[in-house]
């Protein structure tokens, strides 16, 4: 759907600029032509309600492609980008869930939240490159690791980082798809488009006592048990909320 709108946005902004040309008798270098399309598919981009994360890929589209084409770029390396994005990027591509990777400061913070929760089980729904996954399973040995990553070329980074990780299962399967009651902790670090349907799963799922955290994005409507704000470029806060307390069924 998100491909969709994006698509049609590009059209609609190439169709404006060619409109204005024709209606307008002032001249209109390509330069500025360009400028023109690249704003109005950001606009409409916006107008569909596409996640912020489009923006730059509505304004950078365009330009882009004109950019390869003055320097005779093959056609064939034009698709393997496309590839090699489509299978990075797959989440945007299938839904509303980009890729985000998460900082150094936020695998150790939830070392330390693991550890005092004495936590057996930890799932992290939306593993990217296992950037959290391998020093968490490296701190805790002990305890088994989930990792599930729906797009394929970080599935695959993630299986390869993971390789010599005994307490690591990595998985290539939708989170929604995922039964979350076997886990002490869940952690995810998705999109706010999803987060009030990952709040009815946590609710749904996971059992009274247990810890669903989430990065950068709260669950609407809720009340964390607890805020960490981090001290890493982002100033990443994780929302921490206790199922049966904070986030009641």
């Amino acid at each position: 759907m998100q491909l969709f709108k994006a698509l049609l946005s590009q059209l609609m902004a190439c169709v404006a600029v060619m409109g204005l040309r024709a209606l307008i008798p002032l001249p209109i270098s390509v330069l500025q032509a360009v400028a023109i399309q690249a704003g109005l598919a950001a606009l409409f981009s916006r107008g569909f309600r596409q996640p912020v994360w489009w923006l730059p890929i509505h304004l950078l589209f365009i330009p882009t492609v004109l950019m390869g084409l003055s320097w005779q770029v093959p056609a064939w390396l034009y698709l393997l980008m496309l590839l090699l994005l489509t299978l990075l990027f797959w989440g945007t591509v299938k839904g509303d869930v980009p890729l985000f990777l998460s900082s150094s400061a936020v695998s150790e913070a939830l070392i330390e939240i693991v550890s005092r929760e004495r936590a057996q089980a930890f799932i992290d729904i939306g593993a990217g490159l296992a950037t959290v996954v391998v020093p968490l399973a490296k701190a805790r040995p002990d305890m088994a690791v989930v990792a599930l990553e729906r797009a394929p070329l970080p599935w695959l980074l993630a299986r390869w980082r993971c390789r010599n990780l005994a307490n690591v299962r990595v998985g290539r399967s939708s989170f929604w798809e995922q039964d979350l009651r076997e886990f002490d902790v869940v952690f995810a670090f998705l999109s706010p488009l999803v987060m009030a349907k990952i709040g009815e799963k946590v609710r749904r799922e996971m059992r009274d006592g247990r810890l669903f955290i989430s990065s950068s994005f709260p669950i609407p409507d809720s009340h964390p048990e607890s805020v960490l704000e981090l001290n890493d470029s982002r100033k990443t806060k994780l929302y921490c909320y206790r199922i049966g307390g904070s986030l009641k069924s």
